[in-house]
């Protein structure tokens, strides 16, 4: 059975499987080590999870045998990064709380609801909270500052950037970043031609999905010499869980790396 806010079921799980990395990272942040039975191969944080919960495959290719045998009482699951028909499969023998991320205010309100289905809505309030906190303060220190004109790589062949309905999207510019892909859907395939032809001023290379390297770096500053390139830390500008709380510094300095050039 599907379940999404503002309907969340009234009772309590204690056997969970996230397909979400970012999620797992938070129920771990929200210290639910015992009641977490299985994760995906991508749920790298916390590292440990890795040894001691029971793989279930990819956030794309579920192994739903593997899951089906953990007997889960809650699976979760995420829009963009799950695909829909492993889901309504999960759903026909499960409890499944979808989650659709495009903004900050999604996330705390997925952090909210989360702490909701856990009991560890005390937690989760006082993460958000904090999370808030440190993303009006990273506000403060943006404001009236220099808008720096973007691109935000999350593969390489083929090129493909992130448009303006992502949640990238929002933590760019956050970063006052302004994405200059920000009339596209998703996550468009461009050529190179044209990202030379629309000439940002920043081109940011994502650790993921496709693991941009320094040596990615050096290759396109040379090709976009008028071009400031950077490699970005992906899981703080995509994950949208307990991470928030490093994203803000992260942000910082990545803009007063700007100004500096």
């Amino acid at each position: 059975m599907f379940f999404k806010s503002p309907e969340l079921p009234a009772r309590h799980y204690e056997k969970i499987v996230s397909l979400v990395p970012s999620i797992t990272e938070l129920l771990f942040s929200l210290g639910l080590e015992d009641r977490v039975a299985g994760i995906t191969k991508f749920c790298v944080h916390p590292k440990h999870w890795l040894e001691t919960k029971t793989i279930v495959g990819g956030t794309k290719n579920v192994n739903l045998g593997k899951l089906s045998a953990l007997q889960p009482d809650l699976v979760i699951c995420n829009k963009e990064e799950n695909t829909k028909e492993q889901v309504e499969k999960i759903a026909e023998t499960a409890n499944v709380f979808v989650t659709d991320i495009s903004t900050l205010e999604d996330a705390l309100e997925m952090i909210i609801n989360i702490g909701v289905l856990t009991n560890t809505s005390d937690e989760a309030k006082q993460m958000a909270e904090q999370i808030t906190l440190l993303f009006d303060e990273l506000g403060q220190f943006m404001e009236n500052k220099k808008i720096f004109r973007a691109s935000y790589m999350i593969w390489k062949n083929p090129a493909m950037v992130t448009g303006g309905d992502t949640f990238i999207h929002e933590m760019m510019e956050r970063c006052n970043l302004k994405n200059v892909f920000n009339q596209e859907t998703r996550y468009p395939e461009i050529s190179i031609e044209e990202l030379r032809r629309i000439d940002p001023r920043v081109l940011l290379l994502s650790t993921e999905p496709f693991p941009f390297k320094d040596l990615d770096v050096e290759e396109f500053q040379k090709n976009f010499p008028a071009t400031k390139v950077l490699l970005a830390d992906g899981e703080m500008f995509s994950w949208y869980g307990s991470r928030l709380l490093l994203a803000p510094k992260y942000f910082s300095e990545i803009y007063k790396s700007l100004e500096s050039n």
